[in-house]
């Protein structure tokens, strides 16, 4: 592994990455796979650092997958919710976070409502901050471990067909997604209801496709985007039962396009209304090894943003 830039003090969204930084996440991680492959899945590059998990929204696969990369990497973890912090009495963000800093953490992984927190946390600390998904604005770590699946399954990113398709008006995905395939050289559309779509979107350098089975016919790979119904304060859609006649990738559509296609999803999925079951554990699905590959980048960033060097495979086995 050849020396790269590193990625400065926190890692709040791709849109300010360059390709070289992204590739340098991508090669840590694609090496960190090995790790979670091992009978004792644990390396010793972040002993004695301290991480705190602050999330202010609910998550499984992000904060699980968080906190599976902090212990392989044997840090010491500490989660702390909102319902169980003194945020729920008053405090503000920045004073939990000082707190924390206080007792001589390193790093925050933080997921919150509010598009820019973690930026806005990030420029208050001393320690890294890491954005596990602020409001509508980026979650970088999914973004990566998504152009890591591709790359496993394509072999490339630069030239591929990338339809983003659902609810990308609400999506923090979709805008990573974006920001990091253009810059590793795909081509990205998206595809959705108009009322899902927001209506700058092509100034991100994005082609619109309006139908479900054109996009289908246009991509390599499909990235299916739930409904964020939470994020919806009014009537975006008639209803899911419409949505999914109109919008759901079904197997009937794949099977009708007659090529081979990929098709992710960031989960939580809704099953029978942007995605059929039969397509979510079919062949075309890469959905649980986006899971696994987001430990395997999370480590990295981990990893690369505690200043983490090429040298970590030469360090001692478990503990």
């Amino acid at each position: 592994m050849t020396k790269a830039p590193a990625l400065g003090k926190d890692l709040v969204g791709l849109e300010h990455l360059s390709a070289e930084q992204i590739r340098l996440i991508l090669e840590t991680a694609e090496a960190f796979k090995e790790v979670s492959e091992r009978p004792i899945k644990k390396v010793p590059a972040l002993r004695g650092k301290t991480i705190v998990n602050l999330f202010f929204e609910a998550s499984t696969r992000t904060r699980t997958s968080f906190e599976f990369a902090e212990k392989r990497l044997s840090a010491d973890t500490v989660n702390v919710a909102s319902s169980g912090s003194s945020v729920s009495k008053g405090e503000t963000l920045v004073d939990t976070a000082r707190n924390l800093e206080a007792m001589r953490i390193d790093m925050v992984v933080i997921r919150h409502p509010s598009s820019g927190s973690a930026e806005f946390l990030g420029n208050r600390i001393r320690s890294n901050v890491i954005n596990a998904g602020d409001g509508k604005h980026e979650h970088p770590t999914q973004g990566l471990l998504d152009l890591l699946t591709l790359r496993d399954k394509f072999g490339k990113l630069e030239g591929l067909k990338v339809a983003i398709c659902g609810d990308v008006t609400h999506s923090r995905v979709a805008r990573s997604n974006i920001w990091g395939l253009r810059k590793l050289g795909a081509q990205v559309a998206v595809c959705g209801p108009a009322s899902l779509v927001p209506r700058d979107i092509a100034a991100l350098g994005v082609e619109v496709i309006p139908h479900i089975d054109d996009a289908i016919r246009w991509a390599d790979a499909l990235n299916v985007l739930r409904l964020q119904l939470e994020r919806m304060t009014s009537g975006f859609i008639p209803s899911l039962r419409e949505y999914n006649r109109v919008f759901g990738v079904t197997r009937e559509r794949l099977e009708r396009a007659q090529k081979d296609l990929v098709v992710m999803h960031p989960g939580p999925m809704n099953r029978g209304v942007e995605i059929d079951s039969d397509v979510a554990d079919g062949p075309f699905s890469v959905i649980l090894p986006q899971v696994t590959n987001g430990v395997a980048v999370r480590m990295a960033v981990l990893y690369l943003l505690a200043g983490g060097g090429p040298d970590w495979q030469h360090q001692g086995g478990g503990e």
